[in-house]
């Protein structure tokens, strides 16, 4: 084997330096900045989606914060359009409730009246059906004709007093 020989060590030795400072060189002036340039570059980009994330939450707790104050703000709206229209509701039917009772009042007066007229008449027809029918029991029984005046006056007093 040729490499060892100990004739070639000195040549292999110029050559392993030679290579090894070429090497060197290359790596430290070509790979490593490249190396670093894609370290930094992905470091970059980590730190934008980071900050692209970060950005991203503040605005979606802004949005989560804008959506429930608009619920909060609905809510009440709704809340307070409920309480309008069960007043509106109440007022409806407090009038309605009013007119019937204005209603049946003026009815239940109107029946009153008609009863207090018809008890009238028939107090009328009752003295003049028990006037005459006293005529004619005092005229069977007694076998008189009384005179029409007193008879219609006792059955007066009568009717007073049973009242």
């Amino acid at each position: 084997m040729p490499q060892f020989d100990p004739s070639s060590y000195a040549s292999q030795l110029f050559w392993l330096a030679v290579m090894f400072v070429a090497l060197y060189w290359i790596v430290s002036k070509i790979a490593v900045p490249r190396i670093g340039e894609v370290l930094e570059q992905r470091a970059r980009v980590i730190q934008d989606d980071l900050d692209r994330a970060t950005q991203l939450k503040a605005e979606t707790d802004a949005a989560i914060a804008a959506y429930e104050k608009a619920m909060a703000e609905a809510r009440a709206q709704a809340y307070e359009h409920m309480r309008v229209i069960q007043a509106d509701m109440k007022a409806v039917a407090d009038k309605r409730t009013a007119d019937v009772i204005a209603t049946v009042t003026k009815q239940i007066s109107e029946a009153e009246a008609r009863i207090a007229s018809a008890k009238q008449a028939a107090l009328e027809s009752i003295k003049g059906v028990a006037a005459e029918t006293a005529r004619d029991v005092v005229a069977k029984l007694a076998g008189l004709t009384p005179d029409a005046g007193s008879v219609d006056a006792a059955v007066t007093t009568a009717l007073k007093e049973a009242r």
